[in-house]
């Protein structure tokens, strides 16, 4: 489950910013966690709630928005929703697609005191 250790790396980061910013505690984070990362959400739910105990985020609410998978056509630059394996473009037939969203995993926002 890379999930953890994935938590455990955003939580040190946290971390690190309340250090540098003189917060003491996290009341929200809001994840952004894209569809073709390879990241489980509920996993990462989980892994949330036994990584932040003793730490800054200990009793914060986690909110995680989940964004879609997007290809760009090099070819005819046709944009296109992808999930996992895709095929050619629709617009145009090529296999030319290159993947502009859906893999991230990030702090997207923090609320604190």
């Amino acid at each position: 489950m890379h999930e953890l250790s994935l938590m455990a790396g955003m939580l040190g980061i946290i971390a690190g910013e309340a250090r540098g910013q003189g917060f003491t505690r996290v009341s929200r984070i809001v994840l952004e966690i894209g569809a073709l990362s390879g990241v489980e959400p509920e996993a990462l739910r989980f892994a949330f709630d036994v990584s932040a105990r003793g730490t800054v985020a200990e009793g914060a609410e986690l909110e995680i928005e989940e964004t879609e998978g997007r290809a760009q056509c090099g070819a005819c630059g046709h944009t296109v929703p992808v999930r996992g394996t895709w095929g050619g473009c629709p617009a145009c037939g090529t296999d030319a697609l290159k993947v502009i969203a859906g893999k991230e995993t990030r702090v997207k926002y923090l609320d604190v005191d």
